[in-house]
């Protein structure tokens, strides 16, 4: 844990960067409008949600730090998978096997072991209330 990393990151612009190495002091509505910067830019980088994380940590948040680890995980699915996913782990959404192989799929294809644990996790709920 870093015990530099500060609350709110965005105090220190030139530490935070983009998936790209951007640094968030870089990123001005000008650049935006021009097109220097595109939309790919735009979005937060796995390294700024586990500085997130640390942040958390240091202030007793376990539970956040988590939530910020299983989102930092999330940036390498694409979008529209994870919109998939979401709508198999509501109630009913998807059967027990099709929530192990997406638990499967993620740990293997996208690394995101916190996340397979999770949708693990949802199955044992979901069984133990009967949801399957």
């Amino acid at each position: 844990m870093t015990d530099d990393i500060h609350y709110p990151l965005g105090d220190n612009p030139d530490d935070v960067k983009t998936p790209n190495g951007t640094k968030l002091s870089d990123i001005t509505l000008e650049k935006i409008v021009s097109g220097d910067i595109g939309g790919e830019e735009l979005v937060i980088a796995p390294e700024t949600l586990e500085k997130q994380a640390q942040i958390a940590e240091n202030a007793g948040r376990p539970q956040l730090a988590q939530n910020f680890r299983r989102a930092a995980e999330l940036t390498a699915v694409p979008d529209d998978r994870i919109l998939e996913i979401y709508n198999a782990l509501r109630p009913s959404g998807a059967d027990k096997q099709t929530l192990h192989d997406i638990a499967d799929e993620l740990e293997t294809e996208y690394g995101a072991e916190l996340n397979a644990k999770h949708v693990r996790e949802a199955v044992e709920v979901y069984e133990q209330r009967k949801l399957f």
